[in-house]
């Protein structure tokens, strides 16, 4: 699990790209593109169709810098909801084109909505809840070694991971997206 860009280099990446410099988007690029793509596909499920919607996102970030507001949120959560949003777009285009049932749409809508509120509530936790899950999920360590791990108590570990677990439970639940500017991809 990658670990989230500071604020501090969130707003110092946008004054680079509302300067245009190019380098700050491949810079951007390269810390992103993995994410948007992953994102995009599991919606879209098509590499093709998944590479368009990482072309329009970036696009999209270097025409409109400044419709990031570091205020409210990191600049990665942003990211993930446009990618969502036009990774969703692109499924009801196909869908208008009869491409799809609209049952298969809808699934896929609500699967990709599960997936980047959890992405969203991942990189928005606590750095010690966050940690906790990494070590016990991804390196599938278990409460004793992630406290060890951790330099902790077992119970804090233990507190550490229902409070993730919790928080991360709230997923599957509608609400709230980090709002975006008004002129989206």
């Amino acid at each position: 699990m990658a670990t989230p860009a500071p604020p501090r280099w969130d707003r110092k990446m946008r004054q680079r790209l509302a300067r245009g410099e190019e380098a700050a988007l491949g810079e951007l690029y390269d810390r992103y593109a993995s994410l948007v793509h992953s994102l995009a596909h599991r919606v879209l499920d098509d590499d093709e169709a998944a590479n368009r919607v990482t072309r329009d996102v970036f696009g999209y970030i270097w025409e409109n810098p400044e419709a990031y507001d570091p205020r409210h949120g990191s600049l990665r959560s942003w990211i993930a909801a446009l990618t969502q949003l036009q990774a969703v777009r692109c499924l009801r285009h196909h869908e208008n084109r009869g491409e799809s049932t609209q049952e298969e749409v809808e699934a896929k809508v609500r699967e990709a909505n599960t997936a980047a509120r959890a992405d969203f509530i991942v990189t928005s936790m606590p750095a010690p809840l966050r940690d906790a899950l990494e070590l016990a999920y991804l390196r599938r360590r278990d409460y004793r070694q992630t406290a060890a791990d951790l330099g902790v108590t077992e119970d804090e570990a233990r507190r550490r991971l229902r409070l993730g677990l919790q928080l991360l439970s709230t997923a599957m639940e509608p609400s709230g997206h980090p709002r975006l500017d008004r002129r989206q991809p």
